[in-house]
């Protein structure tokens, strides 16, 4: 059984450690746990191919640039023939605190531009998601000064420790499905 893991985030150097960029950290976690390495001369993104017990993850790490993401998804569920029940998107969300993890199995974009991108392409907000808190801790009017800067160094000294949450509830969703992980790890 395949599964696609999204991780979103810009590329560029620019970006590398932005808050905008924690899909792209999170798949980074997993790959080097998994001691698989990206193809960054893949179409559309950087791409790794992992086993996990009989599951085949493809890990992308999206070229088109957070408001496109849609377009790198849409071309490898087709070109891996995955289902969409199959598909995690990893994402940054304002609407929780820093380092909080939540696994839902769809939802609306809330104003996230890839997100809103993903629902476009394909059509439906009927696929699972994984919010990685990076908080909102901002004036009005400076959300995207705040998702394009770097994490502080107080979050900096947590981030290993929550994106290795974050990848033990990636092998739990492909392993023991979405309920199961949503029980075992959401509010922790």
């Amino acid at each position: 059984m395949k599964y696609l893991i999204a991780g979103l985030g810009n590329i560029g150097s620019e970006y590398e450690d932005t808050r905008h960029n924690i899909g792209f950290m999170v798949l980074d976690g997993l790959a080097g746990m998994s001691g698989v390495i990206f193809d960054v001369n893949k179409r559309y993104g950087a791409v790794a191919e992992m086993k996990l017990k009989n599951k085949q993850l493809i890990l992308l790490k999206p070229s088109t640039y957070m408001n496109l993401s849609g377009n790198a998804i849409r071309y490898w569920l087709q070109k891996e023939k995955i289902d969409l029940v199959n598909l995690l998107v990893v994402v940054d969300d304002l609407a929780l605190p820093f380092g909080a993890l939540r696994l839902k199995p769809k939802g609306s974009d809330a104003g996230h531009n890839g997100l809103k991108h993903i629902r476009e392409t394909l059509g439906t907000t009927q696929y699972c998601r994984l919010r990685f808190g990076i908080g909102s801790d901002f004036p009005q009017g400076a959300q995207l000064n705040f998702v394009l800067n770097p994490f502080t160094e107080e979050e900096q000294r947590h981030l290993p420790e929550r994106i290795e949450i974050a990848c033990e509830m990636i092998k739990s969703f492909c392993l023991a499905g979405v309920e199961t992980t949503m029980n075992q790890f959401n509010n922790k």
